[in-house]
């Protein structure tokens, strides 16, 4: 599998801009799967438009992300609004998330490619997602072979994850998983 770089603080800009906003609506994506009440994770939240995304669907959620300065730019976009109750900062290192509360829901988007230890990865997002819930997982086609997707997806089936949904996103693979009871 390909190694990639993790993602700049200083290219935060393109990963939050209105043409993306447009391209690539947090409600859009997730109005099926993020709903009123639930408690959900943003794995690799950058400066946080879907974070601030499933707070608009009604959810509580836990930012997380390797970088202090995308935490402390996330910071800065939710201080003083109605997204800074509601959006839980959380500091991961390069091989702990540092989660352990139970969610509804997981968002993976477009850093699975980042993590060094995908499988490592997968197992620590399963302890925290409650049975039967699901996990939405998208990469790049500018970055991501259909190859290294389906490693990603298959790695994530080894840790208990089932594919049920292959969504379209234009400049996109992307795959919601849900989590067997029963492995």
């Amino acid at each position: 599998m390909k190694e990639h770089d993790v993602s700049s603080v200083k290219i935060a800009g393109v990963l939050d801009n209105r043409f993306r906003k447009v391209m690539q609506s947090p409600r859009r994506i997730l109005k099926h799967y993020v709903k009123k009440g639930m408690k959900v994770l943003d794995f690799g939240c950058g400066p946080g438009m879907f974070a601030m995304g499933m707070v608009d669907l009604g959810a509580e959620v836990i930012a997380a992300d390797l970088q202090q300065g995308m935490i402390d730019l996330l910071k800065g976009n939710i201080e003083k609004t109605k997204y800074e109750k509601k959006i839980k900062l959380v500091k991961c290192e390069q091989d702990e998330i540092n989660i352990d509360e139970k969610v509804d829901f997981i968002l993976v988007f477009y850093v699975l490619h980042e993590v060094k230890d995908k499988e490592k990865l997968f197992a620590q997002l399963k302890k925290i997602l409650k049975d039967r819930e699901k996990m939405y997982i998208a990469e790049p086609i500018f970055h991501v072979s259909r190859n290294e997707f389906e490693e990603e997806i298959e790695m994530a089936e080894k840790q208990g994850f089932k594919v049920i949904k292959r969504p379209k996103m234009m400049m996109s693979r992307a795959a919601v998983l849900v989590k067997d009871k029963n492995s």
